[in-house]
C-alpha cells in the first residue's frame, strides 16, 4: 500500500474551518499559512516586551491575558493595533504578531498605524 501526504497548505485549507470551532482567545492569524503578511517591517514593535511598548505607546486601551499570552490593545483617532505577545522559554513574553484595523473595522497598513500610535498625544 502506497501513502500520499496531503501538500501542507492543503491540509491547513481542509482544517481550517474547524478552527473556527474553537474559543475565540488570542490565537493570531498562523504565518504558516503562506499569505501571512511579514511581520519584518513593523521595525520598534516585533520583539518588544509589554514593557517596551508602553514606553513606547504609553498605556494600553486594552491588555487581555490567555495562559501565558498577551494581547495589549492600542488606539488612535485613525486605528486600531493588537499587539500579540507569547513567552519563548522562560523568558519575557515578547510580541510575534501584530494585526492593525481602522477604527471602523476596515483594513489598515500596520506599519502606517504604528507610525500614527507613536504620534498620539494622551491616547485617542
Amino acid at each position: 500500500m502506497i501513502r500520499r501526504r496531503l501538500p501542507s497548505n492543503l491540509a491547513l485549507f481542509l482544517l481550517a474551518p474547524l478552527a473556527a470551532c474553537g474559543p475565540q482567545g488570542l490565537t493570531p492569524p498562523p504565518a504558516a499559512l503562506g499569505n501571512a503578511p511579514s511581520q519584518a517591517n513593523l521595525g520598534p514593535v516585533v520583539g518588544q516586551d509589554a514593557a517596551g511598548l508602553v514606553r513606547f505607546f504609553g498605556t494600553p486601551d486594552a491588555d487581555v491575558r490567555e495562559g501565558t499570552a498577551r494581547k495589549l490593545q492600542f488606539e488612535s483617532a485613525i486605528c486600531v493595533l493588537d499587539a500579540y505577545l507569547y513567552p519563548k522559554g522562560n523568558g519575557e513574553p515578547r510580541v510575534t504578531w501584530v494585526d492593525a484595523r481602522q477604527r471602523d473595522g476596515s483594513p489598515i497598513d500596520r506599519a502606517s498605524c504604528i507610525a500614527a500610535l507613536s504620534r498620539r498625544d494622551g491616547g485617542k
